[in-house]
């Protein structure tokens, strides 16, 4: 492929030097198309990469500090000898608190429940109370911590950003968690900084779509991605993509060009928006006034070349390991990820399980809808089993109505959990098609990976389980060792 990229552009030299003026009006198509593709490719995110690399600076300082408290002798004492004088932790949270410059500071004991604050013992929280989810999703959990965004206890009309942390006792039991708030003003206030210098429109949505943070610029975006004229039809493009870049034509037939970015630490993509190709006057001005050099030309047009020769080369790359219609990976990628899976085995030993899961009665939705339909299940399928799934996992569409997905890091009992988690998750929804909404189940074969065994051996076993889901009833998960 280099080779071949580097014969085209001495052909297009000698092209150049041949007819100059055909060259001349060439560089010109070329240079807007570049221009483009440079907005829409680079730097739009390099805007993104910027906005994420200063949140994550940010966040490091206010991780140490509640791993520091996670891990303070006085805390697991205090708690260990069982929470006598609640003024010593809450002394001890204001001055965390007053040294460090935090909004707040808490301690949640596994034992009595109670919510200890700067402020004295805020509550006692209850798995019954939407409020305190947060704790016993963080008592479940097996990260050591978690970064969330939520309102405070405190005062409840504030916005903060909360460095949730595991407490564990000398035998490593847990006893509670700890950590630090940030105000979202921060935030706030970098995403101004940005547009002002950037002059774009910057913003983040969660997952559903909605808007939840935005610079204090007069030209505020709809409070959904949905509803935002021309980019609706892109939301589920964006939200169901780590990274995404694409461009639409606005209703005054201006080029909106968008970066879409997913901040994993907050669960939110980072958008950025930009209207219009900024230096297309300019690009005019240079081609009238550089007809004559045909030197600048030339370096000009093999430039441009080189980057849309290698964007190209991205492109087939991603396009020979992914999906069309699902945008998940095909087996080509399945097979190179289960070999690297396998050759990092040697140094970090650890199951592996794989899933075969197949749509229920996919055929009847063909027949009784047509095939559109069948994508939308597909796409509505896929959609969820990612949702369900981590980075290190690998999910490929495997043929037909079929997934394959490799968890890594994961026993048969995990897997059998999660194929269970995505069949639920999938039978809890629908597709809306027309008037008629299509419910979908699933049926899951599962086995864990043998030493030694090849990919073909391990699919082989996880579809033997499927088939006998399917014998058993179909809506369920079958395990085979």
């Amino acid at each position: 492929m280099a080779r071949r990229k580097y014969l085209f552009v001495s052909a297009l030299f000698l092209l150049m030097v041949m007819g100059f003026l055909a060259t001349s009006l060439s560089s010109y198509i070329i240079a807007r198309n570049s221009l483009s593709e440079n907005v829409a490719g680079q730097t739009l995110p390099l805007t993104s990469d910027n906005i994420y690399s200063e949140i994550q600076r940010d966040l490091i300082r206010p991780v140490l500090i509640s791993s520091l408290m996670a891990n303070d002798t006085f805390v697991r004492d205090w708690t260990i000898s069982g929470e006598e004088d609640n003024s010593r932790i809450i002394s001890y949270l204001n001055e965390i608190q007053q040294q460090y410059g935090t909004i707040s500071a808490f301690f949640v004991s596994e034992k009595t429940r109670q919510y200890y604050h700067p402020e004295g013992i805020l509550r006692t929280v209850s798995p019954s109370d939407p409020q305190d989810s947060w704790y016993f999703r963080v008592s479940d959990m097996r990260d050591p911590y978690e970064i969330n965004v939520d309102t405070d206890t405190a005062d409840t009309s504030r916005l903060n950003i909360f460095i949730n942390y595991r407490v564990f006792d000398y035998n490593r039991n847990y006893i509670g968690a700890t950590g630090v708030g940030l105000s979202v003003n921060a935030v706030t206030d970098l995403i101004n900084t940005y547009q002002e210098r950037y002059n774009r429109s910057i913003y983040f949505v969660d997952r559903q779509g909605n808007v939840t943070l935005t610079g204090p610029s007069t030209d505020q975006p709809p409070q959904r991605l949905q509803n935002q004229p021309g980019l609706s039809e892109f939301a589920t493009q964006i939200l169901s993509t780590p990274s995404t870049s694409l461009s639409f034509e606005s209703e005054d037939n201006e080029t909106v060009y968008v970066n879409a970015r997913l901040v994993p630490e907050f669960d939110w993509y980072l958008i950025v928006e930009q209207h219009g190709m900024q230096g297309q006057s300019e690009l005019d001005s240079a081609l009238v006034s550089n007809l004559g050099i045909s030197a600048a030309i030339m370096l000009l047009v093999l430039i441009i070349a080189h980057f849309t020769l290698r964007a190209y080369q991205q492109k087939l790359e991603i396009m020979a390991t992914t999906d069309r219609l699902t945008s998940t990976g095909n087996r080509h990628y399945l097979e190179a990820s289960f070999e690297e899976k396998i050759r990092s085995l040697k140094t970090n030993p650890r199951a592996l399980s794989m899933l075969i899961i197949d749509i229920d009665y996919f055929k009847r939705v063909n027949d009784t809808h047509g095939h559109h339909a069948g994508d939308l299940v597909l796409q509505s399928v896929a959609n969820c089993i990612r949702s369900q799934t981590r980075s290190t996992d690998s999910l490929c569409r495997w043929g037909g109505e079929e997934f394959a997905l490799l968890l890594d890091h994961c026993d048969l009992d995990d897997a059998i959990k999660r194929a269970n988690d995505i069949r639920e998750a999938v039978k809890s929804q629908s597709v809306a098609f027309g008037k008629t909404p299509i419910n979908m189940t699933l049926s899951v074969g599962v086995t864990g990976y043998h030493k030694g065994e090849t990919l073909e051996g391990l699919i082989s076993r996880a579809d033997t389980a499927l088939y006998q889901a399917k014998e058993n009833g179909r809506d369920q998960v079958v395990p085979l060792p």
